[in-house]
């Protein structure tokens, strides 16, 4: 890897002259390497991939200025991306994590129901970007239910249906889509700025005990969809949903609707990993027809 044209770009972007001494490689990551690239009086959180992935990068570094644009809660501040050689990268001011506790998740709580009171009048964002390495469609809607089902739930299940997943995931997937209204009776979102991706690896704590998001997969949204993550693979402790329901209650419908949403990560499991993701999306599609009596 060329560091030193990244460490140009990182002087360009910053104004100040950064003299690279040591990159070490950093765990954690399936979709991108990542290193903490050392020079002589500060370092930086450094991401590669292939080149062609760059405006992944691109996306990213923009979604990360707009939850910092929100002041809600804090997140790596984005400091340059683009091309060296065969790679993309995007570098990240690098921060030292502490140990999360109790009043860390209830933070977080309060300051995530803070960032989804940032509204906006559509529901999409102003660009695509990618949700893991698979394409993210945020072509604007005034329309929640149309964009969940056209471009979150439908997108994924044509793009499984290419990937070979056919079958019942296919015939239950377009029943689901076909009777998506009936999830929303009473209800009506408002397009909250959502991070898109907010698993319990894409969250810590500074060393000064703050919460930290990253790895965004930025839009606007029901905020329930970010919620709706964190259960996904557990992580975020009893505090964090407290905090979070005090400072801005869930809806009633919630608890059916998280499986909806769920299932749109579990279908891009299944296209980035394949395995028995396969089975998990069946279950959760018929769940959800189940519910809804069809």
């Amino acid at each position: 890897m060329n560091w030193q044209a990244i460490s140009e770009q990182i002087s360009l972007a910053t104004g100040q002259s950064f003299h690279f001494a040591a990159a070490h490689p950093l765990g954690g990551g399936d979709i991108n390497s990542a290193y903490r690239l050392q020079g002589r009086d500060r370092s930086y959180f450094v991401k590669l991939n292939r080149r062609e992935l760059a405006d992944m990068f691109a996306a990213e570094f923009d979604g990360l200025q707009e939850i910092a644009g929100s002041g809600a809660v804090r997140t790596p501040v984005p400091i340059v991306h683009g091309e060296a050689g065969s790679q993309s990268f995007l570098v990240l001011e690098y921060l030292e994590f502490g140990a999360s506790n109790q009043q860390v998740q209830r933070l977080l709580g309060r300051q995530l129901a803070e960032l989804h009171r940032h509204k906006q009048s559509y529901f999409g964002w102003s660009r695509d970007n990618t949700i893991g390495s698979t394409p993210q469609v945020n072509t604007r809607s005034e329309d929640w239910v149309e964009f969940w089902r056209e471009r979150r739930l439908g997108f994924q299940l044509q793009l499984s249906g290419r990937n070979g997943y056919l079958g019942r995931l296919q015939t239950q997937g377009e029943r689901l889509c076909g009777v998506l209204d009936a999830l929303f009776d009473g209800y009506r979102p408002l397009p909250s700025l959502l991070h898109g991706d907010l698993w319990a690896g894409n969250s810590a704590a500074d060393r000064q005990g703050n919460p930290v998001i990253f790895d965004p997969a930025c839009y606007y949204g029901d905020r329930e969809a970010d919620i709706a993550m964190t259960e996904l693979f557990d992580g975020y402790g009893r505090e964090f949903y407290q905090a979070y329901n005090e400072a801005w209650p869930l809806d009633p419908g919630y608890p059916v609707r998280k499986t909806l949403y769920n299932l749109y990560h579990i279908l891009n499991h299944l296209n980035l990993f394949g395995g028995g993701y396969q089975r998990q999306a069946e279950n959760m599609t018929l769940q959800l027809l189940a519910e809804l009596g069809v």
